[in-house]
């Protein structure tokens, strides 16, 4: 096969930052909601998926999530795509069962490559212990790749981005920076071992993140991913009517991240972040500004931010060694994210 670089695919300023959330929120607020008991989550308070219930004890999860490459192997790309999107449905603490694959593809491209992305894909939807049922394709010049994603949960089991309550502590599971890196590599000035290092974060299924929140008292989860740290934290703080103190001596940075950032390897998904979430933001201490960026930084395949009593917290932290607590739940007070 000849040597690939799948991220010269890319526009421009490309990464797999989210649409500008900004335009999002504006236009989900002119769509008509109809009203069925049955939709236990919809897309009013922006969680990372829906459900619908289908008996008593049986709802389903639904997800869907693709994005422009960023990694240039052609495997890997496929498998961070595929964990992608099975995100949405731990963070909602459901069950995948089954995919459908989303792909645009450039008429001209290589096709050992396209096979080798759709193996990689199956690979972590099968390691999830989910099947893929088939997809859809369209002819495009900037590949695209990822997967609509079905999972299960009992309809009392529900972990939703609008639960957190005032006295819980926050824990979240990954490192951030995948944004950087990843913009990084593109630029042509990241170390290997640092993108090794992002990947491996990125391949990482939030199914061992799952399994061990739900031995808990969660009252809120969500997965941190193109709307950045403070992107999805403004929404469980808006959603739970509450504000969130995060201290930013606890979070946790990929290797070179801070660097990069330092660098100026910010992705357009950054930037809109910020322009978003920003104003949602009291900051209480002077941030570096590279630090700052990784705030908004946009995160591929990025870890649980959750929501839970105190004592439960530590227990986890115990449990799951990657999980770390970050801050607080607080009653709502001034702007919704502290920054201490």
């Amino acid at each position: 096969m000849e040597q690939v670089k799948l991220t010269a695919h890319v526009k421009a300023g490309g990464c797999a930052s989210k649409l500008n959330p900004a335009i999002l929120e504006r236009v989900l607020g002119t769509v008509p909601r109809v009203s069925n008991p049955d939709v236990l989550v919809g897309f009013d308070t922006s969680d990372d998926a829906g459900v619908y219930r289908i008996t008593p004890d049986l709802a389903l999860v639904q997800t869907v999530d693709f994005f422009t490459p960023v990694v240039d192997d052609p495997y890997t790309f496929g498998a961070i795509a595929a964990a992608n999107a099975l995100s949405d449905v731990y963070a909602m603490g459901g069950v995948p069962i089954s995919a459908l694959s989303i792909l645009a593809w450039p008429a001209g491209g290589e096709l050992l490559h396209l096979e080798a992305i759709m193996k990689g894909g199956a690979s972590k939807i099968h390691e999830a212990g989910a099947v893929i049922l088939g997809g859809h394709s369209v002819s495009d010049e900037e590949i695209k790749f990822g997967y609509a994603v079905t999972g299960t949960i009992h309809p009392s089991r529900i972990k939703t981005n609008s639960g957190a309550r005032p006295g819980d502590a926050l824990v979240f599971t990954k490192r951030l920076g995948t944004g950087v890196v990843s913009t990084a590599l593109k630029r042509g000035i990241a170390r290997e071992s640092d993108v090794e290092a992002s990947i491996e974060s990125m391949l990482t299924l939030n199914r061992a993140a799952c399994e061990a929140m739900l031995r808990f008292d969660v009252h809120g989860c969500t997965d941190v991913s193109g709307f950045g740290l403070l992107g999805h934290a403004r929404e469980m703080a808006v959603g739970s009517g509450v504000t969130l103190e995060i201290d930013v001596a606890r979070l946790r940075f990929l290797p070179g991240a801070v660097e990069y950032s330092r660098q100026d390897a910010l992705s357009g998904g950054l930037k809109n972040n910020r322009a978003f979430a920003s104003s949602c933001v009291e900051t209480h201490r002077e941030l570096p500004i590279e630090i700052e960026n990784l705030l908004y930084d946009p995160q591929t395949s990025g870890g649980l931010l959750i929501s839970l009593p105190e004592e439960d917290a530590a227990a986890l932290e115990g449990d799951f060694p990657a999980a770390h607590r970050i801050g607080r739940v607080v009653e709502k007070t001034g702007r919704v994210i502290h920054l201490v």
